[in-house]
This record gives structure tokens, C-alpha cells and sequence, in this order.
């Protein structure tokens, strides 16, 4: 009795073994098999809808046919915006990358900002913001700058007889608030401002229409630059014919002095 109690206890314990060992393989966890077939079906899914958007993109459906530029523009040419559009306006009315075209037409010459929209049913719509030239600025890397009404430089070249501003880079918005300063109160005498220098330290000089150079200096709060040229400007109508015939002859008028002003030859 004991012994067949003993063989009957062996067979139990071997069986409890073999019993766990196939409960670790893989295919005795349905949890980790729904798992895989989850994935699988994700997977399918993604490649099915990108073979489905690829082949959208490349059937003759909804073809775009027209580029409707909404803004009347005075610098920026249809030839620009027809070759814009041909290298980057790819696919149809709903595949087309909208974002990726406003960019390219943003790098324009000229345009500040763009807006492209959808229209429907084989369109889009390009709104273009451009920059309003008020000065010339300083080239970088040969290329040719302009400073927009609202201080921003960009890159594009004019013909238009623009004044021309100088000065460290970031400071395109003070030279041309200090040039519609220097402008208001010349405007007086019947000068105005032609070249706007801002230097390193921070000094201003001014040429006018006349080709006179005027030597302002530093902003500094006991001596400020609307002090020294309201004093030429104040100046200017009580100098006699001859020597104001004689200003272009000797070039420079410096007014860095505290109360009164110097006259000097100008570079030759």
C-alpha cells in the first residue's frame, strides 16, 4: 500500500512539471498572441492607408488647375510665382503640402508673409504680404539688402532712389526711427536726410540732399542729438548766401560741440 502510494505521488510531481515548463512557451499565452496579432494589424493598417495615399496622390483625381493670387502685387512678378509653384506644388487638391508651399513663397524676394489655402475644387489661393522699401542697407555676402517701413531688413534690390542706412546688424529699426526724427526737423530748412550712419559706439551722421555731412555724435542725456540739430536747424537760415554757397565746399559741419558748431573741408 505504502509503495503503491509512493509511485502514485511520483507521477503526480512529474506531471505538475511538465505542466509548468508548456505553460512558459509562447503559444500557451494568449494575452502575448493578441498582442502580436494587435501589431500586425496596426502595421498592415499604416503601410495600407501610405499605399493608398501614394496611389491617391498619383491618380488623375482632383488634379490641381489653377493658382489664384488673391493681393495685387507691385514687386513680385507672375514669372516668380509661376516658377515657385512649378517646383514646389506637387500632387492634388487634398494631397497637396500646403505648409511646403508657404515657405517657398516666403522665400521670395519681397514677400514678407504668405498664405496659401485650398480652393475648391482644383485650386489654391496664394495671399502674399510684401515689404514696403524705405532704405537701402548694408550687402551681406554680396547680396543686396533692403530696409522695410517696419525696420526689417530683407533680401531684394530696387531701382527707386532710396536713402541708405548703416550701422551694426539689428539695428535696421533705430536708424530708421532716428532718420523720420532727422527728416521731420530738416524738413524745416528744406533738407532732408540722404545717408544715416550709426556707428560702433553708437555716434550718428547724417549727409544731406546737398551732400553735407553732419557730424551729431553720441545721444547722451545733457547734449541730446534733437538739441544739436534743432541748433543747425536754427542756425541754418541766418547763414549768408555766400557762405552757404560755400557748406558743399567745406563738407563737414560738426555739432558735437556743446554750443555752437565747426565747419570743415569734407574728404576729397
Amino acid at each position: 500500500m505504502a509503495k503503491a502510494l509512493g509511485i502514485s505521488a511520483g507521477k503526480n510531481r512529474s506531471n505538475t512539471r511538465n505542466g509548468a515548463g508548456g505553460a512558459d512557451g509562447f503559444w500557451d499565452r494568449p494575452v502575448l498572441i493578441n498582442l502580436l496579432a494587435d501589431l500586425l494589424l496596426l502595421g498592415g493598417g499604416v503601410l495600407l492607408a501610405w499605399a493608398a495615399a501614394m496611389a491617391l496622390q498619383r491618380l488623375p483625381v482632383f488634379p490641381l488647375r489653377q493658382l489664384v493670387v488673391a493681393t495685387p502685387l507691385d514687386q513680385v512678378s507672375r514669372a516668380q510665382i509661376e516658377y515657385t509653384a512649378r517646383s514646389v506644388v506637387s500632387g492634388n487638391f487634398f494631397t497637396v503640402n500646403l505648409d511646403t508651399a508657404q515657405a517657398a513663397f516666403e522665400r521670395m524676394p519681397w514677400v514678407r508673409t504668405a498664405t496659401v489655402r485650398r480652393l475648391w475644387p482644383d485650386g489654391i489661393e496664394l495671399n502674399l504680404e510684401e515689404h514696403r522699401a524705405a532704405a537701402r542697407w548694408t550687402p551681406q555676402d554680396g547680396e543686396p539688402r533692403l530696409v522695410s517701413t517696419r525696420g526689417e531688413v530683407f533680401l531684394a534690390s530696387s531701382r527707386e532712389a532710396l536713402p541708405v542706412f548703416t550701422g551694426p546688424e539689428g539695428s535696421a529699426p533705430r536708424v530708421l526711427a532716428r532718420y523720420e526724427e532727422f527728416g521731420d526737423r530738416l524738413g524745416a530748412i528744406g533738407r532732408k536726410p540722404v545717408v544715416v550712419h550709426l556707428s560702433a559706439r553708437e555716434a550718428w551722421q547724417i549727409r544731406l540732399d546737398d551732400g553735407l555731412v553732419l557730424e551729431l555724435g553720441r545721444d547722451q542725456p545733457r547734449h541730446p542729438l534733437a538739441e544739436r540739430l534743432s541748433r543747425f536747424t536754427g542756425n541754418y537760415p541766418a547763414v549768408s548766401g555766400a557762405v552757404r554757397s560755400r557748406l558743399q565746399t567745406v563738407g563737414v559741419v560738426d555739432m558735437r560741440y556743446p554750443n555752437g558748431f565747426a565747419l570743415r573741408a569734407g574728404k576729397s
